[in-house]
């Protein structure tokens, strides 16, 4: 009876061994603070899977410290990183159709964005990511607009003659065929460069124009607003092979919580645009209103720069462009 005891007591404390060891660590890596409302999209996903108790784990590495911020879609397609939060642009290299994923004019605001994220033009991309290896758990997009230093830029002609920095080549091809010189550089350097006389105007997203301060070197600024130019897809990624692996539960589980995340995501998105209209109010910067009327001759510019560019240098790149122009 003892030994038959003993015996039971050792099977179910390495079958209890066993379960503990199998609990699955999920590396999940991007580039921004825990302020940042892509950190917090993580962050949420992290936390619904832990709540869910299905012996699932995301480690959160933030501000960079485990890949640099254009070195994570590679090693998450190979499989050396399980989960990113990162511009898709960035991967534009690998796959040049990622590349509409920061195209003026494509993305009109953000109830616009989230219908993107479920057309047809999004499965077509979803189906390059999976060539990758790669699979999307929250789709997300961020907006953002432009500030002057000396004037308000709302239309093409407004950028004449001026030194403007832009987020992005497509950006940077549009606004030179309005007639702007370009200075390429991250956000990070437009505050020094507006202080210093290099930049007349400049385009990155809300939270950007924020968390660098350049309001204290604008005039005026036209936020994203009913319409807006610059929109960048910013999707939390997994690597597909790693999701298939997981079972059913950390599937159902990781899912879930990737839904709520979404909504979330949408949500502050939204308010972040709102929020900084307020902080260049209190600043006593003007604010200005991108109309209709403007956004589409910008969108009309980007047609002869831009997108004849995408289009000449990507095999399917009409196709894809049709697409997404053709979700209203």
């Amino acid at each position: 009876m003892k030994t038959n005891f003993l015996t039971t007591v050792a099977l179910a404390a390495t079958m209890g061994f066993g379960s503990i060891a199998s609990a699955t660590e999920l590396r999940l890596s991007h580039q921004w603070s825990n302020k940042d409302i892509r950190h917090k999209v993580a962050q949420m996903v992290a936390d619904g899977v832990a709540e869910a108790n299905v012996d699932l784990d995301i480690k959160i590495f933030g501000s960079k410290s485990l890949f640099k911020p254009r070195e994570q879609y590679r090693p998450l397609s190979r499989g050396l990183l399980d989960m990113t939060v990162l511009p898709l642009s960035y991967a534009g290299g690998q796959q040049p159709a990622f590349n509409l994923t920061l195209m003026p004019g494509l993305v009109k605001n953000h109830d616009h964005a989230a219908r993107l994220s479920t057309s047809p033009f999004m499965e077509a991309l979803e189906q390059k990511m999976a060539e990758d290896d790669v699979m999307v758990l929250v789709h997300g997009y961020l907006a953002g607009g432009f500030v002057g230093k000396d004037k308000c830029i709302t239309k093409p002609s407004d950028v004449a003659g001026m030194q403007t920095r832009a987020a992005g080549k497509a950006f940077e091809q549009m606004l030179a065929g309005a007639g702007a010189s370009i200075a390429s550089m991250a956000s990070s350097e437009i505050y020094s460069a507006m202080q210093t006389g290099i930049l007349n105007a400049a385009n990155t997203s809300s939270s950007s124009f924020v968390s660098y301060r350049i309001y204290e070197q604008a005039a005026c600024y036209t936020p994203a607003g009913d319409v807006a130019l610059w929109f960048m897809y910013q999707p939390l990624l997994i690597n597909k092979s790693t999701f298939e692996g997981l079972n059913a539960d950390q599937q159902a589980a990781l899912l879930a919580a990737a839904e709520k995340a979404e909504a979330f995501y949408l949500a502050e998105a939204k308010k972040e645009d709102a929020d900084s209209v307020e902080v260049f109010q209190k600043a006593g910067v003007e604010i200005a209103e991108m109309s209709t009327a403007d956004f589409d001759a910008w969108r009309a510019l980007a047609q002869e720069t831009s997108y004849k560019e995408f289009v000449a240098n990507v095999p399917d790149g009409q196709a894809l462009l049709d697409m997404a122009l053709a979700v209203e």
